[in-house]
């Protein structure tokens, strides 16, 4: 098979997807205004995307194996196509509920198919690092551009207009499917047991390592300090620096596209710099934003603001956390994975998927709860917490992977 294809195919399936799973928050505000359901009702949304992804992740992770990632991948694009022209005739809320429900089975499959076949393509650590991070870096442009994509196709004249950007998402989404259709995928899959059941205690037998235990902690706090930024940056952005409703959704686009600098930026270093003083640095640097960066936008006196343009530079500083954390996540799971037998890389990114999913959404409720009872001008000081108990877990991580870790090569030249 020829690599850059390959990688090719999976950058593009990473973008539909970051820009479907982006657009929750989109969709719940038109469902209260096209569909006439309240806060509450339009809230499930968010459930019906994330509970799939967890689910689907935990029950299929381990025996994906033996259905093929290529295969596993067709069937997701496939699904998520036929969801998005479906969303467009069906013009309602239950719709709405199926296409996330879909997006988040989708979903799945490809992350787990791609987590996977990242090992198979590279050759030693560095190129792992390397692509696990540009992959992830791609994901952010998506879930940036879905901050601007929706929008183009609103129409104050017409409440029906931005329904169109779904057929530009399926068009998208059966072009992926076309170009992975025709790429050629070596079949030299390793299937972690010996049958279906076999290959599901495998994925619980990962419990039973140190590396899988200090790993799935270091990743629940990552997404925890992720999504609880991400989250309630906008609330930040209006109740603190007292920006218009509109500038604040559109300032945490610059989170969003600082993670990807990130993570694009990691790419590029890892393959010269050892992760963990990549990782070490972009912690550190990230606890010194918050301790040093954030008070000044607690304290800052704004005036009338219209656009972007009229917020002090000051206000866009704390978005640029995005760019120092953004490496952390996609650099984990490079380092577990690659110390790890590929035919468990299925099973481990189960695993990922679904803590990724549990830190996600108690970060969000955590920052929520601190924003509500320590006010909006000190929660994210607690991110600090959660900061440094990752940098401790790296130097653990270091030493647990540099005396279980065999180098892909070296993996290849045994085989």
């Amino acid at each position: 098979m020829k690599k850059s294809t390959v990688k090719i195919a999976m950058y593009l399936n990473y973008f539909v997807f970051a820009i479907l799973l982006n657009s929750v928050g989109i969709v719940i505000l038109k469902a209260q205004k096209n569909y006439g359901v309240d806060e509450l009702q339009a809230s499930v949304l968010e459930a019906f995307k994330d509970l799939p992804i967890a689910i689907v992740s935990f029950l299929i992770a381990s025996f994906l194996p033996r259905i093929g990632y290529k295969r596993a991948m067709l069937i997701g694009l496939a699904l998520v196509s036929v969801a998005c022209i479906s969303m467009y005739f069906g013009n309602s809320f239950g719709t709405a509920k199926l296409l996330f429900a879909t997006v988040g089975v989708s979903f799945a499959l490809i992350k787990v198919s791609v987590y996977s076949l990242i090992g198979t393509i590279t050759q030693n650590q560095q190129e792992h690092n390397s692509l696990m991070s540009s992959i992830e870096g791609v994901f952010m442009i998506g879930i940036a551009l879905a901050y601007f994509l929706f929008p183009a196709f609103n129409s104050d004249g017409n409440p029906d207009a931005w329904l169109n950007v779904y057929w530009l998402l399926a068009a998208i989404s059966l072009l992926s499917f076309g170009f992975l259709f025709f790429t050629k995928f070596d079949n030299q899959t390793e299937i972690p047991g010996v049958d279906l059941a076999d290959d599901f205690k495998q994925m619980f037998k990962l419990f039973a390592k140190l590396l899988t235990i200090v790993f799935v902690i270091s990743a629940f706090l990552f997404v925890m300090i992720e999504q609880g930024i991400m989250s309630w940056l906008p609330t930040f952005n209006s109740k603190v620096l007292h920006l218009p409703e509109n500038i604040s959704i559109m300032m945490a686009s610059i989170l969003a596209i600082s993670l990807a600098v990130g993570r694009l930026l990691a790419g590029v270093i890892t393959k010269h710099v050892n992760w963990i003083w990549v990782l070490s640095v972009c912690i550190v640097a990230a606890m010194l934003i918050v301790i040093f960066v954030l008070p000044k936008t607690v304290g800052l006196e704004v005036r009338d603001i219209n656009s972007l343009g009229d917020i002090p530079l000051i206000g866009f500083a704390f978005p640029l956390v995005g760019l120092f954390i953004a490496p952390i996540y996609p650099l984990l799971n490079s380092v577990v994975l690659s110390a790890l037998p590929k035919k468990l890389h299925s099973s481990m990114t189960g695993l990922i998927v679904v803590f990724s999913a549990l830190g996600g959404t108690l970060g969000s409720r955590v920052i929520g709860y601190l924003f509500k009872n320590e006010g909006p001008e000190n929660a994210f000081y607690y991110t600090l917490i959660p900061m440094f108990l990752l940098l401790i877990s790296f130097f653990i991580l270091k030493k647990l992977t540099a005396t279980t870790e065999i180098p892909l090569q070296l993996q290849k030249e045994i085989h």
